[in-house]
């Protein structure tokens, strides 16, 4: 178990720079996501902790190891790749002792260890198998495996479950996190599957051009995204143009107005005080919107359905507001299904689930 700091990394590829002076702080024993768009700098800061990458400036620490310039060899640290980088030649035992071997391990520790990393990732008895006679989820548990045996100070895990479908991403997601809580280790794993992040870590960060947006838990992050780019890459979410109008007596609440009509919504950050004037932008998720239930909210928005999309757990609705945009609305456990029609319905939601981000 070790702590990650990364302090004022930048990385230039040509005139780009990939990585902008990031700065990082990975607790030990966490499990921390980097999550952002394609492109945005996650993998290559992740290949930078690994030591596959040098920055052009900046220091990374592995506890109270300077890192920034040891080979990747020396680092002690665990990699994953998206592609597993399996050896079809040689058997699932043979993968997993690889590290070892390296190392010169004598036979009989790696024997063992490799019994013992197997039983871990629940692939007892598989030792001798090709890896062509696995299955994808049989093959990333193979990797993680090799992964583990060289008892690594910290896991590197690069999108791994990204060629496995839905079923077995949802087992592997539990088995990934049980076993860095179960060694106590420190996991960095980068990903741009939003469900991955929100079910799995500890503590984020959003990327976007090289830099950090944005790092707090999978709540925070969900609740009070800092800006219209995080609101949508971090789940669906209705983004809606405003302007302040007056502070309220309830702490951090705000009048504001829209094409259609006043709104009442808290801002997202507590230091934050806009004015009377202001622009900014309204994030309403799909699930804080409601008809019924949301009878007694001062944030009324009448309109009319357009579509509907039962999916059994949720009915997604489509509807047009009246002198305003298009929203999505989503009822969990629906017993009643509206369909499309030009009659009015009262869409409403609470002002703490409508919330005023600050406009680019």
């Amino acid at each position: 178990m070790v702590s990650i700091s990364i302090q004022h990394l930048t990385k230039r590829f040509g005139t780009q720079a990939v990585l902008d002076d990031v700065s990082l702080d990975v607790e030990a024993g966490e499990l921390f996501f980097l999550l952002g768009p394609s492109g945005c700098g996650k993998t290559t800061l992740l290949r930078h902790i690994a030591g596959f990458y040098q920055p052009d400036s900046g220091k990374l620490f592995l506890g109270e190891d300077d890192v920034t310039r040891l080979p990747a060899h020396k680092r002690g640290t665990g990699m994953m790749f998206q592609s597993y980088a399996l050896w079809p030649h040689l058997n699932v035992a043979q993968n997993v002792a690889f590290g070892l071997e390296e190392r010169g391990r004598p036979q009989a520790e790696i024997e063992r260890r490799v019994a013992q990393a197997l039983e871990l990732v629940k692939l007892d008895g598989l030792g001798p198998r090709r890896i062509s006679q696995l299955s994808g989820g049989q093959q990333q548990r193979v990797a993680l495996a090799r992964a583990l045996i060289v008892r690594p100070r910290c896991l590197l895990l690069d999108e791994p479950l990204s060629n496995l479908d839905a079923k077995l991403r949802h087992e592997m997601r539990s088995e990934i996190r049980r076993i860095c809580k179960e060694f106590g280790l420190t996991g960095i794993y980068v990903t741009h599957d939003r469900d991955e992040a929100l079910s799995m870590a500890d503590r984020m960060a959003v990327m976007e051009s090289g830099r950090l947006v944005q790092v707090g838990t999978p709540q925070q992050i969900y609740r009070n995204p800092a800006n219209g780019m995080v609101a949508e890459f971090i789940g669906e979410t209705n983004l809606i143009p405003a302007i302040v109008q007056n502070a309220t007596k309830e702490p951090g609440v705000y009048e504001v107005s829209t094409s259609f009509g006043a709104l009442y919504a808290r801002a997202n950050r507590s230091d934050w005080q806009p004015n009377r004037g202001d622009k900014v932008h309204l994030s309403i998720r799909p699930e804080a919107l409601g008809f019924e239930a949301h009878k007694d909210s001062l944030n009324q928005m009448p309109g009319h359905i357009v579509d509907v999309i039962y999916l059994g757990a949720t009915a997604q609705y489509e509807i047009q507001l009246l002198n305003g945009p298009l929203v999505k609305a989503c009822e969990i456990n629906p017993t009643l299904i509206r369909h499309a029609s030009d009659e009015r319905v009262a869409l409403a939601a609470w002002p703490q689930d409508v919330v005023m981000l600050p406009s680019a």
